[in-house]
């Protein structure tokens, strides 16, 4: 547990009170995968334990990051002023979501039944010893709280400068039983006020239930489902959950809604952005080889190659079991750029051997057999040099695996098709454009020779 309430106050994390801790494990050097000791927690705990719930936060920096400060990459968030029935519909939700494939650790972050003290007052022994209810609340606050929000006090240290914030607390680890806590001493403040009492004396302590942590989403209460991924990809999980989510949004009561939020909504945002991303390099690329050419239809057969680079991308994250993510996006936009620089270095010879006269299909094996060695070199040096990163050696090394994979997937199948599948339809369009030119002049020589008969 923190050490102090404010980290509760502050953050988000999965632990809201007493009855729940954290346990941060450090792994050895050369540990196995954690996702793979993650899973075998997972089953494990709750064997060894039943009756507690465990339920595993986001360890590394960046999918912290993309959640946000969440501790799952699904939060499905039910707001409104009817606390309770969206909490027994959250319960619901809960249940039915275990039962989804690949959604783990589904669990409710508020709880309605926190264990707490209620301080009942005795109104006639405060009349009689001259206090009030005032006096009861303030100094208990105090005890417990700080006066740092009530009373701001600072001492200025006349030897080095610095200002020190005075706060008035009973020290927390002296208010360890209900005994401790009915010895607080209460009293008016003042010197001519009635003599301090004991709060046990002025009090009657009975149990209580109460929020252990208290969640709002724009002013209105929160109660927030949470539900992280393992063993597929997320958004098949979130597709399944918001399936859910529509069967029990029509038994809301009215005001109350419910929405699902988290990483889903960042990698929707991101594989928007880079999809059009993705999009933009191919046509911008295009125009950009239209210009340095001159001529749309070499432009259009230079990112003929680009197809067989998105085929090869999908077929190694299947073959490896990777999931599309925003790494692996931006590894095939690396890709995009090294396998256009290949087909331009195969279609610019080739227009080189046609200015001299080649036959179109000439012109094509000459570029194909002359320029292999080029295109060989400058993919399998990307090629290797991504293997590392592929095979995710290294601390964390699984987060850019999907990045390396797809580069390598993406450049073996686009190598293959610069080399043998450019060639082929740059002689097919270049001998259709010959023939169409050879048509176009017989038919211009037939009708001069027939307006000169």
């Amino acid at each position: 547990m923190p050490n102090s309430g404010i980290n509760l106050s502050y953050s988000n994390a999965g632990t809201i009170g007493t009855l729940d801790g954290e346990l941060l494990l450090s792994l050895r050097h050369g540990h196995r995968p954690t996702s793979d000791l993650v899973s075998l927690l997972r089953r494990e705990l709750p064997a060894r334990f039943p009756g507690v719930e465990f339920f595993f936060q986001p360890a590394d920096i960046v999918t912290q990051i993309l959640n946000f400060g969440l501790p799952a990459a699904i939060d499905v968030q039910f707001s409104g002023a009817d606390l309770a029935g969206n909490a027994l519909l959250a319960g619901e939700l809960t249940r039915a979501i275990r039962k989804i494939p690949g959604a783990v650790d589904a669990h409710v972050h508020q709880r309605l039944d926190g264990p707490s003290l209620m301080l009942q007052m005795d109104r006639s022994r405060l009349q009689q010893v001259g206090l009030n209810a005032n006096n009861v609340g303030q100094n208990v606050l105090i005890a417990l709280s700080g006066s740092s929000q009530t009373s701001p006090a600072f001492w200025l240290n006349p030897d080095n400068g610095v200002v020190y914030n005075v706060v008035i607390q009973a020290p927390q680890y002296k208010l360890d039983s209900l005994d401790a806590l009915m010895g607080i001493p209460v009293g008016t403040g003042t010197a001519t006020g009635a003599p301090p009492q004991l709060l046990g004396n002025l009090v009657d302590p009975l149990p209580a239930r109460q929020l252990p942590i208290v969640s709002r989403y724009n002013i209105a209460p929160a109660i927030d489902v949470y539900v992280s991924v393992q063993g597929t990809d997320l958004a098949s999980v979130a597709n399944q959950v918001q399936l859910e989510i529509d069967k029990i949004r029509p038994r809301l009561a009215r005001g109350n809604s419910i929405v699902m939020r988290g990483q889903v909504e960042t990698m929707q945002n991101s594989f928007i952005g880079l999809g059009v991303g993705l999009a933009m390099a191919i046509v911008l690329v295009y125009l950009l080889i239209v210009v340095n050419f001159q001529s749309w239809i070499d432009a259009l057969i230079i990112i003929a190659a680009l197809p067989a680079a998105l085929a090869g991308i999908a077929w190694m994250l299947f073959l490896t079991g990777t999931t599309l993510s925003v790494p692996a996006l931006t590894g095939a936009i690396m890709t995009m750029g090294v396998a256009t620089a290949n087909s331009i270095l195969v279609i610019s010879f080739a227009r080189q051997q046609r200015e001299q006269g080649s036959a179109p299909l000439a012109a094509a094996l000459e570029a194909g057999t002359t320029r292999i060695r080029p295109v060989l070199m400058t993919a399998l040096a990307m090629i290797i040099g991504m293997i590392p990163m592929a095979l995710g050696i290294g601390e964390g090394g699984e987060q850019n695996a999907p990045l390396g994979r797809a580069v390598i997937g993406g450049l073996l199948f686009a190598t293959v098709s610069t080399l043998f599948f450019v060639p082929v339809v740059f002689a097919s369009v270049h001998q259709r454009l010959v023939r169409r030119q050879a048509a176009r002049e017989k038919a211009l020589s037939s009708s001069t020779i027939a307006q000169q008969g």
